[in-house]
């Protein structure tokens, strides 16, 4: 993956979990090129690559890697799960390891290789407490005062839930953005809206800050299962359907652990022209 001062540009890989699709650049060999400039250029679908994320792969001396996420709007993201599942996929099959460490803003993450294929992350602790999420000020963080009675959870990224009784009924552009941008949530929130379809199976889509509708959000789902149990809709293990495909959310003592299938679509260069233009 990584380029050399002979590539004719900067090597890239597509990925996609669930069909929450990545753009993932490897930097583990220099220093990190992304900028917030690149990553809205490359993060076009008409005129650059198109993701719903960047996942940029740095060097660390505490884990295995460092991981950087990118919105398609040029902002950073504090977590991105399908694109941690993504990146250690990979790496699990380029070194032939079963398990790996690695560290975003939310820390210290394990990722391992379970026996039937899948990746499945270590997402972390939720956050539940209204400062950490982080929202505006106190406030009860199971019942927002919001239209729709929403939970607020963070997983190092803020996530306001909803429960409603058909997911596919809810109009996902109009109360995405409504929610994303609502006061409450000082730094923006990424939205769900979820309905319970049977034991311990949820029906979920997705308004990801940032990025708009996508087709998962791991994150989201990792929150989506948190809020569940704690209104006492699910227990701890639960299966989410979500417009790209299940994942599979597991709330141990350890940490919120996700699980789902990931994708390697194409590998590709950014010519020298593109990353002139766009730097």
């Amino acid at each position: 993956m990584n380029s050399t001062a002979k590539s004719p540009g900067l090597a890239f890989l597509k990925m996609h979990g669930a069909g929450n699709d990545f753009v993932i650049i490897d930097s583990r060999g220099r220093a990190p090129v992304v900028t917030a400039g690149l990553a809205r250029a490359l993060g076009d679908r008409n005129r650059g690559v198109g993701f719903d994320q960047l996942a940029e792969i740095r060097p660390s001396d505490a884990a295995d890697f460092a991981l950087d996420f990118w919105n398609n709007d040029g902002t950073m993201a504090e977590a991105c799960g399908n694109a941690t599942r993504c990146v250690a996929d990979l790496i699990l099959r380029e070194t032939g390891r079963t398990a790996l460490t690695l560290i975003t803003v939310r820390g210290l993450l394990a990722a391992v290789r379970r026996p039937d294929g899948l990746v499945s992350v270590n997402m972390g602790a939720p956050q539940l407490d209204w400062d950490q999420i982080p929202l505006a000020r106190p406030t009860d963080t199971l019942h927002l005062p919001l239209p729709g009675d929403p939970v607020a959870v963070g997983m190092g990224n803020p996530h306001c839930v909803f429960f409603v009784p058909d997911a596919d009924a809810v109009d996902l552009p109009l109360n995405g953005k409504r929610f994303e941008h609502d006061p409450l949530y000082p730094q923006r929130t990424n939205v769900e809206f979820a309905a319970l379809t049977g034991p311990d199976h949820l029906r979920m889509r997705v308004w990801e800050r940032g990025a708009g509708i996508t087709l998962a959000c791991g994150s989201g789902a990792c929150a989506t299962a948190v809020a569940a149990h704690l209104r006492g809709l699910t227990g701890r293990r639960v299966a989410l359907q979500l417009d790209g495909g299940v994942l599979e959310i597991d709330w141990r003592d350890d940490g919120v652990w996700m699980a789902g299938p990931v994708a390697r679509v194409f590998d590709g260069w950014l010519s020298p022209e593109f990353l002139a233009q766009n730097r």
